[in-house]
């Protein structure tokens, strides 16, 4: 990495990192994110007592922004490939993410068809066409919601439209399995471990559930939505320290 990268590489993370800590004092107290160009300026306490506590509450955010920062160039990462997939989608329009869908699922489907069994073949059509009614639903509340709405609703419908099929082909293909399966059993042994370890909640569930067959597919619908959440959460954090342009 040559000087002049390294420099604006840590001038960025330096704007980040302020703007995190504006945004934090702004909780609170009014005037700090960007006020420093505007007419009245940064906000500033008059009194020593409510210096101390404004000094005391800035210290406090500093774990926090130490927490949240990953999450934000976690964030600039996600948010370029769903703005790829936004332009993509606008594109398109309603019908032609339809469309898209239907193409890419629907050769699936004939995959299916040629090679799974019966049962197979009925429960990846079934997939297929839930991933693409969920894509036109991701669709329709990106385009008529707001920013809780995208969060909260498009993108786990996002997730399940691309994600779904290929799982629930999974369970008829030793080919896809291998590759899908093994991806669910070491997500979810991570979940168990790393998120689940309260309250014995991980053992209960080792004890009770076992990950195969369908239980992949439900595994992987009940990720949907949490994973939707966090991509949501990051692209979020990520347009409030830096803002995408405008297009």
């Amino acid at each position: 990495m040559s000087g002049g990268n390294a420099s604006g590489l840590v001038a960025g993370i330096s704007i980040d990192l302020k703007r995190l800590h504006e945004t934090w004092m702004e909780i609170v107290y009014p005037r700090q994110v960007d006020a420093d160009e505007t007419v009245l300026g940064k906000w500033t306490p008059s009194s020593r007592r409510s210096r101390i506590t404004y000094r005391l509450w800035g210290i406090a955010g500093v774990p926090v922004i130490g927490l949240l920062y990953p999450f934000v160039l976690l964030g600039y990462v996600v948010r370029a490939q769903a703005d790829r997939l936004d332009g993509v989608a606008a594109r398109l329009g309603a019908i032609g993410v339809v469309g898209a869908l239907a193409v890419l699922w629907g050769g699936l489907s004939i995959v299916a068809w040629d090679q799974f069994t019966r049962a197979g073949f009925i429960a990846v059509l079934a997939a297929s066409l839930v991933a693409v009614v969920a894509g036109l639903l991701a669709y329709l509340f990106r385009r008529v919601g707001g920013r809780f709405t995208t969060v909260l609703v498009a993108y786990p419908l996002g997730v399940t439209a691309l994600f779904l099929p290929p799982v629930v082909a999974a369970l008829y293909s030793p080919t896809i399995a291998d590759v899908v399966f093994a991806q669910s059993e070491a997500v979810a042994k991570w979940i168990n471990t790393n998120l689940l370890d309260v309250f014995d909640i991980n053992d209960r569930l080792r004890r009770t559930y076992d990950l195969r067959g369908v239980a992949h597919v439900g595994m992987w619908v009940g990720i949907s939505v949490p994973v939707g959440w966090l991509v949501g959460f990051v692209v979020t954090l990520a347009n409030l320290v830096r803002p995408s342009r405008p297009e």
